[in-house]
């Protein structure tokens, strides 16, 4: 279904406001990029995971660390900052791995580098790509087609 955006615009409309407030917030891009990135190999969304890996390299990642997004728990090449936010988008990805939601320490860890309104906007990006992942892997849509 190629033109599921198409057909279903008001919803596309929407998700597309969550991103621009995403892009108005304090978030660093490159974080919001990795997020994204990990969230989408987590679902197998090849088409979001083309998209941001591109964009990322745009806001200055190195290929290193794009490589590494899938390790990062091994990987030297991440801040403790950057391991919280990948932590917590692992948890709400896999929420369904989780009976009781996101674990309190993923969570404590996350709100000890985030204060509650980038807390609350990094909620929303891993949420909102999720939610991208799905339409697309749905609607079988092709990696590359939106660069």
């Amino acid at each position: 279904m190629p033109d599921v955006y198409k057909l279903a615009r008001g919803g596309y409309l929407g998700l597309t406001a969550v991103e621009d407030s995403l892009a108005e917030g304090r978030l660093p891009r490159n974080l919001l990029e990795l997020i994204r990135i990990r969230a989408s190999q987590i679902n197998g969304c090849s088409v979001c995971t083309d998209m941001h890996s591109h964009r990322a390299r745009k806001e200055g990642e190195s290929d290193q660390r794009l490589w590494s997004v899938a390790t990062w728990r091994d990987a030297p090449f991440f801040s403790d900052t950057e391991r919280a936010a990948l932590a917590l988008t692992e948890a709400i990805t896999r929420v369904a791995d989780n009976p009781g939601g996101v674990p309190d320490e993923v969570w404590r860890q996350a709100s000890d580098h985030f204060g509650d309104e980038d807390l609350a906007a990094l909620v929303m990006a891993i949420a909102s790509v999720n939610a991208w992942n799905r339409i697309n892997i749905a609607a079988r849509l092709v990696a590359g087609s939106f660069r």
